[in-house]
C-alpha cells in the first residue's frame, strides 16, 4: 500500500467524547501483527510515512494523530492534553483494532505514551499490551531547558502565505531533526498545514501549549520520578534511539536506561539532535532490525 486510509475511534475524556484520527497502512494479510507509530508533541501521524511503507510488508501499521493534532478533535478542556489522557486514548485504539499486543515506535511524546502504556499490567499478570518498544529520543528524565525551548514556540499564532513558507519556518525551529533534502522536508511538513482563506496555518490546537506554562523545576522533578517508576516496570524488549546532539535526552539518562528497567538497547545517531525523523534508510533499518530480532 502506497497511501494509508484515514480512520477514527471514539475516546473518552473528562468532558465527554472526542474522536482520535489514525492512519492505517494495510499489512500483507488480515491477521498481520500491528505496529503503532506515535509522533512528537506538535507533529502528526503522517510523520511515519517512510517507516510505515518500509514496514507494511510485515505489519499492519497504525499511525495516530494524537488528540489536538492533525485530523483528531480538539479537546474542550486543555487540561486533558497530558500523557495519562493520551494513554487512555491508545487503550481505546487497541480495542478498536481488536489486538492483544502490538509493537510500538514512539518519537518524543509518542515514546512517553508508549512508556505509560507498556508499564500497565492486568491483575491476572498478563503481559503488557506492548511486545517490543522503540523509544525515539526520549526517556524518564527530560531537561527543563529543552521544555523551555519547545515552549518558546509551541502554540504561538503563525500564518503563512504558502506551505513552502511554513515549511521554511518549521525548518528554522527543527535543526535537531538533522539534515534533510528539500523534498524530504516538504514531505514531512506539508501534512502539518491547513489552508485558511488565502493563508496557511499549523493544524494543531494552540492549547496543547498550556501545560508548558505550568512547568516548574519541582513539577519536572516529580514527573521524572513517576516516569522512572513506570520505566522500571517495563518487561518488554526496548530499543532507545538517541540523537547524539539531543538537548532533551542526555547521554547520562540514556546510559542509565541501559542499566535499569528493561535494560534498553541503545543506538546513538551522530549529527542528529532532537529528534531523529526515522525517514532515512539507515534509521529505518535500525528499527526494522530490532523489531525483527
Amino acid at each position: 500500500m502506497t497511501q494509508p486510509q484515514l480512520r477514527f475511534v471514539n475516546c473518552l475524556d473528562s468532558t465527554g467524547l472526542h474522536r482520535m484520527a489514525y492512519w492505517e497502512w494495510a499489512g500483507p494479510s488480515a491477521d498481520a501483527p500491528v505496529l503503532i507509530c506515535v509522533h512528537g508533541l506538535s507533529r502528526q501521524g503522517r510523520d511515519f510515512d517512510a517507516l510505515a511503507r518500509a514496514m507494511s510488508d510485515r505489519y499492519r501499521v497504525i499511525c495516530p494523530d494524537v488528540v489536538g493534532r492533525g485530523h483528531s478533535d480538539w479537546l474542550r478542556s486543555p487540561a486533558g492534553y497530558q500523557i495519562p489522557g493520551y494513554v487512555s486514548d491508545m487503550v481505546a485504539l487497541l480495542a478498536r483494532l481488536d489486538v492483544e499486543q502490538v509493537d510500538w515506535v514512539g518519537t518524543s511524546m509518542g515514546g512517553l505514551i508508549g512508556l505509560g502504556l507498556a508499564s500497565l499490567h492486568r491483575p491476572d499478570g498478563a503481559a503488557s499490551p506492548i511486545r517490543r518498544l522503540v523509544l525515539n529520543d526520549v526517556g524518564p528524565a527530560i531537561r527543563i531547558e529543552a521544555l523551555q525551548r519547545i515552549g518558546a514556540y509551541l502554540g504561538k499564532p503563525a500564518r503563512f502565505k504558502s506551505v513552502e513558507e511554513g515549511a521554511a519556518y518549521l525548518r528554522s525551529i527543527s535543526e535537531g531533526f538533522g539534515p534533510h533534502t528539500d523534498e524530504e522536508w516538504h514531505a514531512l511538513s506539508e501534512p502539518l498545514f491547513r489552508q485558511d482563506g488565502n493563508e496557511w496555518k499549523l493544524h494543531y490546537d494552540p492549547a496543547i501549549a498550556l501545560p508548558f506554562t505550568a512547568v516548574t523545576p519541582e513539577l519536572v522533578t516529580a514527573g521524572e520520578a513517576a516516569l522512572w517508576a513506570a520505566y522500571d516496570q517495563l518487561r518488554c524488549p526496548t530499543l532507545l534511539i538517541r540523537g547524539a546532539e539531543s538537548d532533551l535526552l542526555t547521554a547520562e539518562t540514556a546510559r542509565a536506561m541501559t542499566q535499569r528497567g528493561p535494560n534498553a538497547r541503545l543506538v546513538e545517531l551522530p549529527g542528529v539532535g532532537h529528534a531523529p525523523t526515522l525517514i532515512h534508510a539507515d534509521q529505518v533499518a535500525i528499527v526494522r532490525d530490532f523489531l525483527s530480532s
